[in-house]
This record gives C-alpha cells, sequence and structure tokens, in this order.
C-alpha cells in the first residue's frame, strides 16, 4: 500500500478529536445535538486551521445512517464513502478553478432534485472568496431560501473579499491559529502513535515553524522524519529548518547580562558561517527574554520545552528586571528595522550593541545589596562630579550667566521669605511698628542682579512691549516686599488712618461705584481688545461733507457693521458724493459676497450715521487707494516691526543673545498692546 502523509492520515473524523477551535466546535456540537441547523455556514480562517476539515465532519453528521448527531458512527456506507471523497451526495467544489457564472448556475441546476444517497444535499465551496461578481448574485437568492434538503458549507480565507449579501446568509465561524505548545502537543502524540523517536524541542521548533497551522506542522514533521532518518533531534531539525540553535540564544543573552561585546560578536560570526537565518534569531532571543522576565515576576511558572527551565532561571537571577524590559523593548523596535540594514548579520550586531550602549551602568545585583544611605551618598558625590566636569567644559560666557541666573534666584527667594515673614506678623496680629525689630528681616537692601533691579524701578506704563501681563502682575509683589523692608511707614500716615475712621463708609461706596464704573469699561472694552483693535474714541457727528476719500477709513471706523458686511465694507474705497448719492468701489475679488442684502445694510449703517436717506452706488473695479482692510494690515505690520526693533535693541536681550550665542525668533514675537483705530 502506498505511503499516505501524516497531514492526511491523521485528518480529524469527528469534532472529539480534533484539536484546537474549541469555539467553533462547541457552537456545532450543541446545534447538531439539538436539532437546530441552519442552511449555510461560512468557515474563515489561514491555510491548515481545520476549515474543510470540520465541512466534512459536518457532512458525515448530517448523513450518518444512524441519526444526525454530533458523533457520527464512521462505519455506515455513508460515512465511509465521505472519508473516502465518493459521496454522491457531497459535491465539492473549488471556486478558484470555476469561477465563471456558468459554472455556478450548471451547479445549482440540480440543487431542486433530492438527494440520492444521503439525508441532506451538501454542497462544500472551498476557497469561496475566488468566485466572480456574477457567480454571487446567481447564487444569492438559492443562498438565501434553498430546499429543505440542501445544506451549503462554504470555507475561505479572505473573508473580506466575500460580498457582505453573502454574509449576511451563512452563520460566519472565524477559526484561529492555533499556538505552538498546542501544536507540539498534537505532534508528540501522532510521533507517539507512529513510533517515531524524538526529541522535545524539536517538537517545540516545529510547532513555531509552523505559524499556527497544524496541516504545515504536519508537512514539516515528514520532512523531519525523512531528514533525521527516524530520530528526531534538535540539533538536525534546526539544520532542516535553517533555524537558531537555543544553546547559542541563551549564550547571547548570557553574554549580554556580562556586557560582553567581544563575546557577543564572535557568537554572531559564528552563525553568519552557519547561514543562520538572523530574523528568526531575534524573535528566539526575544522569546527568551519574555520567559526571562516572567520568571522574575513568577518564579515558579511554568517555562516553555523550547528553553531549559534550569537555565531561564539563573539568567532570571542575574539580569535585573530594567535590564531585560530594555534588551526585550529594543529587540521589538529591531524587528522593523531589521530589513532596513545593509545585510541582516550587520542589523542583528548593531541591535545587540545597541543594547549595550544603552544598559544602565549600575547592575541589579548591586542595587540589591547597597544600602540606602550608602546609596545616596554615592547618587551625589557622582552628581557632583558630573556637574564639575560639565563646569569644566562649559565657556566662562555662559558660566557667568548662570551665575547671574542663580543670583538672581536666590535673592528672589530671600525676597518672598521677607514677604511671607512680614505677612505672618500681621496675621498674628503684631503692631507695625514692630515688623522692624524682627531679626530675620534685614534693613539693608538686598543684593539684586541689575536686570531684577531694572525690572522693579521701571514703571509698568514704560515696560516694553513685549512684557507679558503675568510679569507686569508681578511687579507691585516684589516692589511691595522691597518698601516694607525699608522699616517703619512714617506716623504721619498711622495718624491719618486713625482720623478718618467716620469717613470710611462714604469712601468704601465711592470706591465700590468707581470699580463698578471700571470694570463696565473694561467690559465694553473686551471685545474690541478680543479683536486685535482698541475701541473708536472719536465720538464725533459725522456729516456728508466730511465724507472723502481721505476720511473714508475713520469713517468706516464708526459704521455700525459686523460679519461678513463688514468685511466687504473694508475692501472698499469712496468714490465720489452728488448730493445724497453715494458711490463706492469695491475690489475685483470680493464682488462675489456682494450682494442686495450687504448693500442693504451699508445703506442704513450709513444713513444712521449722517441722518437722512442716501442713495447707494457700488461699482466692481481696481482700488488705486488704500482700504479699510488694507490700512489695517499695513498699521498691523509696522507694528510689529516696532515690537521687534524694540526687542533687538532691548539690553537684557542683547546680554542673553551673546551669553549663551543665541538668536532672536522674529517670528515669535507678537506685541502686546493693541494697534488703535484711526480717529
Amino acid at each position: 500500500m502506498a505511503y499516505q502523509v501524516l497531514a492526511r492520515k491523521w485528518r480529524p473524523q469527528n469534532f472529539h478529536t480534533m484539536v484546537g477551535q474549541e469555539h467553533v466546535l462547541r457552537a456545532l456540537v450543541h446545534a447538531l445535538d439539538e436539532q437546530r441547523l441552519h442552511h449555510a455556514y461560512l468557515f474563515a480562517g489561514t491555510r491548515g486551521v481545520g476549515k474543510t476539515t470540520i465541512a466534512r465532519i459536518l457532512a458525515r453528521c448530517l448523513n450518518c445512517e444512524e441519526g444526525v448527531s454530533s458523533t457520527p458512527c464512521g462505519v455506515c456506507s455513508s460515512c465511509v464513502e465521505i472519508t473516502e471523497g465518493r459521496f454522491v451526495d457531497l459535491i465539492e467544489v473549488d471556486a478558484a478553478s470555476r469561477t465563471k457564472v456558468e459554472d455556478t448556475r450548471e451547479l445549482l441546476d440540480n440543487v431542486q432534485y433530492a438527494p440520492t444517497r444521503g439525508r441532506f444535499k451538501v454542497y462544500l465551496i472551498d476557497e469561496v472568496h475566488m468566485l466572480s461578481t456574477s457567480s454571487f448574485n446567481a447564487l444569492l437568492k438559492t443562498l438565501e431560501e434553498p430546499p429543505p434538503h440542501v445544506k451549503f458549507l462554504l470555507a475561505t480565507t479572505d473573508p473580506q473579499k466575500l460580498p457582505i449579501t453573502v454574509l449576511s446568509r451563512c452563520l460566519q465561524f472565524n477559526l484561529k491559529n492555533m499556538p505552538a505548545e498546542q501544536v507540539a502537543g498534537h505532534l508528540r502524540h501522532v510521533l507517539t502513535s507512529e513510533t517515531i523517536a524524538f526529541a522535545e524541542a524539536s517538537l517545540w521548533q516545529l510547532g513555531r515553524a509552523a505559524k499556527g497551522s497544524m496541516r504545515d506542522a504536519l508537512s514539516l514533521t515528514d520532512q523531519a522524519i525523512a531528514f533525521c532518518g527516524g530520530d528526531l533531534t534538535e540539533s538536525a531539525v534546526n539544520q532542516m529548518l535553517g533555524s537558531i540553535d537555543q544553546g547559542k540564544v541563551v549564550e547571547i543573552v548570557s553574554q549580554l547580562q556580562q556586557g560582553n561585546a567581544s563575546e557577543l560578536l564572535k557568537l554572531i560570526g559564528e552563525l553568519g558561517e552557519q547561514g543562520q537565518d538572523f530574523t528568526g534569531a531575534l524573535e528566539d532571543l526575544l522569546s527568551l527574554l519574555h520567559q526571562m522576565a516572567i520568571c522574575q515576576v513568577l518564579p515558579e511558572a511554568p517555562v516553555s520545552v523550547q528553553f531549559d527551565r534550569a537555565k531561564v532561571k539563573e539568567l532570571a537571577q542575574q539580569t535585573s528586571p530594567a535590564d531585560v524590559q530594555l534588551f526585550y523593548q529594543m529587540g521589538i523596535m529591531a524587528r522593523k528595522d531589521l530589513e532596513l540594514a545593509p545585510d541582516l548579520q550587520a542589523g542583528f550586531e548593531m541591535t545587540l550593541l545597541r543594547m549595550l550602549a544603552f544598559r544602565p551602568q549600575q547592575h541589579a545585583g548591586q542595587m540589591k545589596i547597597t544600602e540606602p544611605q550608602t546609596q545616596t551618598q554615592t547618587h551625589t558625590q557622582t552628581h557632583t562630579q558630573t556637574q564639575a566636569q560639565a563646569q569644566a567644559q562649559m565657556p566662562e560666557s555662559i558660566i557667568a550667566a548662570e551665575a547671574v541666573v542663580e543670583s538672581a534666584a536666590e535673592s528672589l527667594v530671600e525676597q518672598a521669605k521677607q514677604v511671607k515673614q512680614v505677612d505672618e506678623s500681621a496675621a498674628q496680629g503684631m503692631p507695625v511698628t514692630e515688623m522692624a525689630s524682627v531679626p530675620d528681616a534685614p534693613h539693608e537692601e538686598p543684593s539684586v542682579p541689575e536686570a531684577v533691579l531694572v525690572q522693579e524701578t521701571a514703571p509698568v506704563q514704560d515696560s516694553p512691549p513685549w512684557e507679558e501681563e503675568p510679569m507686569q502682575a508681578q511687579q507691585p509683589v516684589f516692589n511691595h516686599a522691597h518698601e516694607e523692608q525699608q522699616g517703619e511707614p512714617e506716623p504721619q500716615l498711622e495718624q491719618a488712618a486713625a482720623a478718618e475712621p467716620a469717613s470710611a463708609p462714604e469712601s468704601e461706596s465711592e470706591s465700590e461705584s468707581e470699580s463698578e464704573s471700571e470694570s463696565e469699561s473694561e467690559s465694553e472694552s473686551e471685545p474690541a481688545v478680543a479683536e486685535g483693535l482698541m475701541p473708536a474714541k472719536s465720538g464725533r457727528d459725522w456729516t456728508l461733507a466730511d465724507l472723502t476719500q481721505e476720511n473714508w477709513v475713520k469713517v468706516f471706523n464708526d459704521l455700525n457693521l459686523s460679519g461678513m458686511t463688514h468685511g466687504i465694507a473694508s475692501n472698499m474705497v469712496f468714490a465720489q458724493r452728488q448730493g445724497t448719492k453715494l458711490q463706492f468701489t469695491l475690489q475685483q475679488g470680493q464682488s462675489s459676497m456682494l450682494n442686495d442684502t450687504h448693500q442693504g445694510r451699508m445703506r442704513e449703517a450709513l444713513e444712521a450715521m449722517f441722518g437722512c436717506n442716501l442713495e447707494l452706488t457700488i461699482n466692481i473695479g481696481k482700488t488705486q487707494i488704500e482700504t479699510p482692510f488694507a490700512n489695517r494690515q499695513r498699521r498691523e505690520t509696522e507694528h510689529q516691526q516696532q515690537a521687534i526693533i524694540a526687542l533687538e535693541n532691548d539690553a537684557n536681550v542683547a546680554s542673553l543673545t551673546t551669553a549663551f550665542n543665541g538668536q532672536l525668533d522674529t517670528n515669535s514675537v507678537l506685541p502686546v498692546n493693541p494697534i488703535e483705530i484711526e480717529t
């Protein structure tokens, strides 16, 4: 009798002998036992995961002579014929070779006829996604409402290519790739039944090489049996697959842990001479690091048969968790960059050298042995030495600038402490005259850098335009602290404060009214400030005689316009006036937005300003005179240039650029004060 390959010989004949896909088998077993059968099933998954096998077992369950159940007998004529592939009512179709619509129509011509031998006529269509669009359309109606004696079993490796109309008519089951442990366990059962000697590590290598496919694993096992002469050893299987010896992977991690770069390069050279796949070597390295991380968290966790358990635990104890995580992360990132290297060996070498270069200098064992106090002292000494070396390499200008910044910071901290002490004394009820006797508050002015003194003495209104509002808000705090450090307040102020208690309510009411009026004025000016313009302050009564080409920009600023109408009017210029007839010229690029509505709003705004009925005409053309919009842009540009020039001429900015060899980024300069509207 001819030899039968393992993939066909060990094909499961019932659901209970299948390996994996429990989520699919459970649903099918319950449906068969409870007689809840659908008319169309779709099995999707990659190659070799059991799509066709499940479909044939389901056909056997449906047509077993002992009845519909999840456990076919396997000995009746129907079961035997289905197993041998000669059952007349099981029509297997390869959709990859029969894609035309004529083939589908020919297939469906016999659907209405009852089965010849079995209970159901089963159509098993493999690689159904290869059918043409016309074939799917011809299949839709029959697939949705087939005769009671017809069952459709569809199998595909790419369900995304199936029309949604087909998917909606089927029960879809997605088969998963099987893990290497499950594949290795089934191979162990097969080789034991075939009385073939094997090593556990060789089964693991075959399971990983199968990439989740049981058929690929059995085919590789057939090849390994022929290659090894009936005795599957780890070295022989590695040589056949071209995979790296796991002992080499363990040695690589050991040398990484020791930081021995010469031995690492020697090991990589040996792997290159053997023609090893460095992509697989990197994957094996990541698998070992993964096992080490698990052992560090759970020492009693099981270790895969790929590596020696004792060696993995030893490496996990010798390597710090930080190093393991660092090596693993670098290896993961190197996987996508490995193909970009000049050759795979060079990319693998750079990955290991990168792990050595970025590895923390302090060993994990030292971190555990070192006491906290000693560790802190060592860290302080190392930081001091590093800082001293860095200062020795700095230019003198940078060191001087840093000294100025540090002295300024110390002075500001000292002032804050003094202000806090004065506030605490006031809160405790200490008289004002006793504040000068506080021992920690000096009477003389503290030494403050020149830049800080300039900020304290300069008035707020004279500050340069680039000063931000938070810095200006902090100025009174420093000045207040400076004033309180001068000593006791003048007695005249105390007497005046004591002599005016009766007028306090009146003054408070006046101050409240003043603050309310100020807040109202501020709230009214907020919209204009938000738009980058100050509110109009002319307040004049315009007449038609005032409307000239030179005054149009000022008149426009007082018009009550908003939105798109305001934008259109800003691109117009005044042409001429004849009595109450006004003519304007609008730029050509803005003509598409002009309509009767906007023109009516402009006329109403002009009539409200001049107090008479007007006739408005707007012509389209080129404007020789500056429009309000162009005027606004020009003044904003000039305002921006003034801010840049003020920064470039500032002494503090010049000292900073000189000390740090810096350059002013003019694109980041924004004026603080908004431009004013022409009135």
